[in-house]
C-alpha cells in the first residue's frame, strides 16, 4: 500500500469491479481512451489486470478521509514493449484538485525507489493538454510523437 497526503492506493483487487467499471463507462474519463466500452469488455478488461503476472502493477486510489474511489494507476509494459508506462484514469469529480498529480507522484517515486526503474514513459493523446500539464508537472519530458489509435500521440518519459 502506497500513501499520500491525501490518498491511499492500494493494489487492485477483484472487489473493486464497480468502482473501475465506473472509469470505463464514463465519456469524460474515456474521451481520449477511445471512448466507452460494453460492460462485456470492461469484465475482460478488468480479469486481464487481476490476472496479470507479468510484474504489472495496478493501483486503486481512494481518498484517505472519506475511502471513495478516486480512480487507478498502474505501472505496466507500454506499446514498445519494453518500457514500462505510468498510467492513469480518475473520475471526473477529482479532476483539478491535484489528486492525479499527488498518485501520478506517487506511483512514479515507487517505481524509481522499490522497483529500481531507471525511466519510466507516459503516453498521451496530443489533444489531451490537461494530461500533457500533468505529466509535465511531474518533471517528464517529450521523447516522441507518434501516431497511433487513429491520432496523435505524445510519448513522456522522465528518468530516476
Amino acid at each position: 500500500m502506497l500513501e499520500t497526503n491525501r490518498c491511499v492506493l492500494s493494489l487492485i483487487h477483484k472487489d473493486d469491479y464497480e468502482d473501475v467499471k465506473k472509469l470505463y463507462l464514463d465519456e469524460r474519463v474515456r474521451e481520449y481512451l477511445g471512448g466507452t466500452v460494453t460492460e462485456e469488455r470492461v469484465k475482460g478488461s478488468f480479469t486481464s489486470i487481476i490476472e496479470a503476472d507479468d510484474g504489472s502493477l495496478y493501483f486503486v486510489a481512494r481518498e484517505k478521509a472519506t475511502k471513495q474511489f478516486i480512480g487507478t494507476v498502474s505501472l505496466d509494459t507500454h506499446h514498445d514493449g519494453v518500457s514500462t508506462e505510468v498510467s492513469y484514469q480518475l473520475l471526473p469529480e477529482w479532476w483539478g484538485a491535484g489528486y492525479a498529480t499527488e498518485v501520478v507522484k506517487e506511483v512514479i517515486q515507487y517505481g524509481f525507489t522499490e522497483l529500481q526503474l531507471p525511466e519510466l514513459v507516459a503516453e498521451t493523446q496530443a489533444a489531451n493538454e490537461a494530461s500533457c500539464r500533468l505529466l509535465e508537472r511531474l518533471g517528464m519530458t517529450v521523447k516522441e510523437n507518434v501516431q497511433r489509435f487513429g491520432a496523435e500521440q505524445v510519448i513522456y518519459v522522465v528518468r530516476k
